[in-house]
């Protein structure tokens, strides 16, 4: 698969996040959570947290982070890093590229967080 469909530009403001469900390469649904950070960058990350197995995309987003509802972990949108506990693990990154007025994402490609 390649990057698929997940948004207009227009559709997320700076600081929003919203579920995406799109399709991995073995045809079953990725749960992500697209979110633009406070300058504008879209991101996507998996919506199911690290900790608490709740959706990101419910969560506040403030500059480049996105905190879980549930429990308050809080996740840096690029690396997938929590930075805030109880979280200790990451959530995977997706590429996103931004191609006209359409924001794609590749899950079948996850960034490695080193």
């Amino acid at each position: 698969m390649t990057a698929q469909f997940a948004c207009a530009v227009d559709e997320l403001a700076p600081e929003e996040a919203r579920l995406v469900e799109l399709t991995g390469v073995d045809g079953a649904p990725v749960p992500v959570a697209l979110v633009r950070d406070g300058d504008g960058a879209y991101h996507a990350l998996s919506d199911v947290c690290s900790h608490g197995a709740v959706s990101l995309s419910d969560g506040e987003v403030e500059g480049c982070l996105v905190e879980c509802w549930l429990h308050g972990s809080q996740f840096d949108v690029r690396t997938g890093r929590p930075v805030q506990l109880p979280a200790t693990r990451p959530v995977p990154v997706y590429p996103v590229t931004v191609e006209g007025d359409q924001v794609l994402v590749d899950v079948d490609a996850p960034v490695a967080v080193a």
